[in-house]
């Protein structure tokens, strides 16, 4: 029934490593960074065209949804802007 306790042992301080390599020249650079722009584009899962044509139906007819409410609002607005200037003029 005697359980050991485990020793937690002390925690060692990690050193950042640096790197030693030489900093690549410009157009080294360019074109790493193409390479790599390269290979994450492949791993990109791109949307069929029915799936394009889905969503942005749907973005339209938000657009169209907002843009109806935000003319209710403003039509609204107007309505009692002047009916208050004909009360108080």
């Amino acid at each position: 029934m005697a359980e050991e306790k485990k020793s937690a042992a002390p925690a060692t301080a990690k050193v950042a490593v640096k790197k030693t390599d030489e900093k690549l020249g410009f157009f080294k650079r360019v074109a790493k960074w193409f390479r790599d722009m390269k290979s994450e584009l492949k791993k990109v899962v791109w949307p069929t065209p029915k799936q394009t044509m889905k969503g942005t139906a749907v973005a339209v007819v938000m657009m169209v949804v907002c843009a109806v409410v935000l003319w209710g609002f403003d039509s609204a607005a107007q309505a009692v802007v002047k009916a208050l200037i004909n009360i108080f003029a």
